[in-house]
């Protein structure tokens, strides 16, 4: 799809979203539940969508908080439930409403103690730490909701579930929660959305417990980073939360450890204005674009590195002198070439979680280190189990987001995690005296140097539906790009589960195809070890054996 004419550039007054109007449609607007654009849906990552639309109104809220209490009750959980919410306009009253259903249910809710902003990663942190020690049972299990649509534009609004395990949750938990909410929103009476139990927000927060997210959080990163070689580096580091949760996380950091950090925008405004334009001309808060970071960028050369989130802090964007800003895939593989090459001192039997769009330039890396890869299909819920138990040491997505073990080899989160993935940045540059664009490098003459790309096109709900049902069987092609084809999937192949699209391998590279779960567009994902050339080519016939195909 082609670059707007003014992307990377400052958002102008036009592009900015009608705040006062957005709040009134989330209030005013019922959504029809006999269409599909408007019901709840959870995708790789909760409920999202826009006011506007009518995909993310106040009864959404009201019938998914009630079915998550109802999910809660079946399943016997009656520990606390830890709601924290991100910066979009949506969240706000979103997370009202969802507190003022949650409390009137009984639910012993915890709220930050300071009624900030939540990063996601804080919440799957306070769940965990709440359940650590735990008996079998569920008796007394904490769970979490985090209201946020991460990195999506101003307009949306989302909403997601954390079970006891402090990840997103998975496929079964999701279709009960949204087939519910569905039931409620399209029933009369007392069996819809009249039965909802609910309490004025006033006497629902009275009744809410303040936590520390942010201290609790905080305090506990020497455990999963070291940060006193950070600081003794004397690394100097810029940080942009992109007006997200972490914007009070930061400074905390770095005044708690001593460390060299400037935060170089602390704005907190619902319609992003600070933000410079994403590839498509929307505001997108995403730190792995370098058009969204565009402003980050431009000021490399203050900092050793600079590093920032998006919204929700669930993703991480590195910026060095000289690479600018890096690729999220060159990021995962400098990490685990780090972690797993004499970083960390976890078990041989630990492994390293990628999802199947990542770099292929992580299998040879994982190999040369005699480690198990598991890849898995788009969603960071497929490494949930393995970062809890322990067995999984690394999981990571193509998308900037990862998340990894504590350094004694036990759980830190299991949703993804930006704050610690850029601080790893800085922890690797700090013991290593080299950034990870220079590990990176590294690499790419040990193992080759692939061209990726990912190519977003618009697409109708019908035609994303299409992509997902294709089936290996489909394909008739026995060549890519003149390499013999060496896999057709539509399964993962380090878990066996469906990958919602098709991803097609030869030894020189690769194509997947697979539908958004979080917004209206298809995306193709592409690599080759044999040069951007050769990487057209596999992008051209891909499209050409999806169309057919399809």
């Amino acid at each position: 799809m082609s670059q707007h004419p003014r992307a990377g550039q400052p958002a102008a007054a036009s592009d900015l979203v009608d705040i006062p109007a957005l709040l009134r449609a989330f209030e005013e607007l019922r959504p029809d539940p006999s269409e599909p654009a408007q019901r709840v849906a959870f995708g790789t990552s909760g409920h999202r969508g826009s006011a506007f639309r009518r995909a993310f109104n106040e009864l959404h809220i009201l019938a998914t908080t009630e079915a998550i209490c109802r999910y809660r009750a079946t399943r016997g959980y009656t520990g606390p439930l830890f709601i924290g919410r991100d910066t979009h306009a949506l969240s706000e009253p979103a997370w009202r409403t969802a507190l003022e259903v949650l409390v009137a249910n009984g639910v012993d809710v915890r709220v930050d103690a300071e009624d900030g902003y939540t990063p996601t990663p804080a919440v799957s942190h306070a769940i965990l730490v709440a359940n650590r020690d735990r008996g079998a049972g569920p008796a007394g299990l904490a769970d979490g909701i985090v209201v946020t649509p991460s990195h999506n534009p101003p307009d949306d609004g989302g909403f997601k579930y954390n079970p006891p395990n402090g990840g997103p949750a998975d496929t079964d938990v999701t279709r009960w929660i949204q087939d519910e909410a569905n039931r409620i929103l399209a029933a009369s009476g007392s069996d819809g959305l009249d039965g909802v139990r609910r309490l004025p927000f006033e006497r629902a927060r009275a009744q809410a417990v303040g936590y520390d997210f942010r201290g609790t959080y905080v305090e506990d990163l020497a455990n999963v980073i070291d940060m006193a070689a950070i600081a003794a580096s004397g690394l100097r580091l810029g940080v942009d939360p992109l007006g997200g949760a972490s914007v009070a996380y930061w400074g905390l950091v770095g005044e708690h450890y001593g460390l060299d950090l400037t935060v170089t925008n602390e704005r907190v405004d619902p319609a992003f204005g600070f933000m410079t334009l994403d590839w498509d001309g929307k505001i997108r808060m995403d730190p792995s674009s370098p058009f969204a970071m565009a402003g980050l960028v431009g000021l490399r050369d203050r900092f050793d590195m600079a590093m920032g989130n998006d919204a929700d802090a669930d993703r991480h964007g590195i910026v060095v002198p000289g690479a600018g800003l890096m690729n999220p895939n060159h990021v995962l593989a400098a990490a685990i070439s780090y972690l797993f090459g004499g970083g960390r001192d976890w078990d041989a039997r630990v492994a390293v979680g990628k999802t199947l769009v990542s770099s292929s330039i992580i299998d040879r890396v994982v190999s040369s280190l005699g480690r198990q890869l598991v890849e898995v299909p788009v969603g960071f819920k497929w490494f949930v189990d393995g970062l809890g138990d322990g067995s999984i040491g690394f999981g990571g997505e193509e998308s900037a987001g990862a998340s990894f073990l504590r350094r004694d080899g036990t759980v830190w989160t299991t949703d993804k995690d930006g704050l610690i993935a850029d601080l790893l940045a800085a922890e690797l540059t700090a013991k290593l005296g080299k950034n990870p664009a220079e590990v990176y490098a590294e690499l790419t003459t040990m193992f080759g140097a692939p061209a990726y790309r990912r190519v977003d096109a618009p697409a109708t709900p019908e035609a994303k539906a299409a992509l997902s049902r294709l089936s290996p069987s489909s394909i008739t092609a026995e060549k890519l790009a003149g390499d013999p084809i060496t896999a057709k999937l539509t399964r993962a192949p380090g878990n066996g589960a469906p990958i919602g699209g098709l991803k097609v391998t030869t030894d020189f590279g690769w194509f997947a195809a697979r539908p958004s779960g979080t917004e209206n567009v298809t995306k193709l994902y592409a690599e080759s070890f044999m040069g951007e050339d050769h990487l057209a080519r596999i992008l051209d016939e891909a499209q050409a054996i999806i169309a057919a195909a399809s």
